[in-house]
């Protein structure tokens, strides 16, 4: 792990299940980190703040709702160009068991489950999700029985992972995790595309592993990854890409042409197109978000 980023130890307890810090502030000074826990961040009347998860970096307005399961997963909520001076934060970490063989490997939390591993790349609600769960939120650190607290919690997670419009973060390849996939054809292509992605891939080559015409593979992976071949490379290369620009001091000519970015200024000029930065500002900005300990 990067020496820089702090790895927070929770403040969750042996067999404690939820830790939940309720706060009214005027600014974000915490630097960057990850933590073995889960959480669900909150955050109100914070417009402008920035929100870095992984490899993705956004402006918040004034509701911003976060879950992330990714223990290696660094993120941060940095003050940028807010200006309010009442700022609410709720935030939720806890320690469920969601694998196999756990009471939450079961039908009823099925959606649930699915939610807390697209979380491994931070999961971002819409408006009218989080209006949807607020009240439980408002009111969950008011709780004092440790049961009902821990209900309503499940409430708030089962009413997220059923609610539409919800986004991941971070690239999948900047996360280091593998999501499943519900197809084996689709799971064989993307262990080629994973091996592969810093040379040329062709069409025909995919098609081929998936034993499909082109145009009805091409049909077919975008059905199941929601996203057309050549967008699904795209990122995944910029994935590679962030994730050496933060962890290594090569150039940034070297990182692109070791993720499959034939030159520089194509690289420079995809990632600004899908980062609203130069691979040289995306570097800065995210080390200035760091501390040395």
């Amino acid at each position: 792990m990067d020496r820089s980023i702090i790895h927070e130890i929770s403040p969750l307890m042996g067999k404690d299940v939820l830790y939940i810090a309720d706060r009214r502030k005027k600014e974000f000074t915490y630097p960057i980190h990850n933590h073995q826990v889960y959480e669900l961040n909150f955050v109100e009347h914070a417009a402008g703040v920035r929100r870095i998860v992984g490899d993705s970096s956004e402006v918040i307005g004034d509701f911003d709702l976060v879950l992330i399961t990714g223990p290696d997963l660094e993120h941060v909520w940095e003050q940028s160009d807010c200006k309010s001076d009442d700022i609410r934060e709720i935030t939720i970490q806890f320690d469920i068991n969601f694998g196999e063989g756990s009471i939450f490997d079961r039908n009823p939390f099925n959606s649930m489950k699915k939610m807390m591993l697209e979380a491994q790349k931070g999961l971002c609600f819409p408006l009218d999700a989080i209006m949807k769960v607020y009240r439980e939120l408002d009111t969950l650190s008011s709780i004092k029985d440790r049961f009902y607290a821990f209900m309503q919690f499940l409430t708030i997670l089962y009413e997220l992972s059923r609610c539409e419009g919800a986004r991941s973060l971070s690239s999948t390849s900047f996360a280091k995790i593998e999501m499943p996939s519900d197809s084996r054809r689709v799971h064989k292509v993307k262990t080629f595309i994973d091996a592969h992605y810093r040379d040329e891939i062709r069409l025909t080559q995919l098609a081929d592993i998936a034993g499909m015409s082109t145009s009805s593979f091409s049909r077919f992976f975008k059905l199941h990854t929601g996203r057309n071949l050549s967008e699904y490379i795209i990122d995944l290369r910029l994935g590679h890409a962030c994730r050496q620009l933060v962890d290594s001091n090569r150039t940034v000519a070297e990182i692109g042409y070791s993720c499959g970015f034939n030159n520089l200024s194509n690289f420079n000029r995809i990632f600004k197109k899908r980062k609203g930065c130069s691979p040289s500002e995306f570097r800065e900005n995210y080390h200035k978000t760091r501390v040395i300990i």
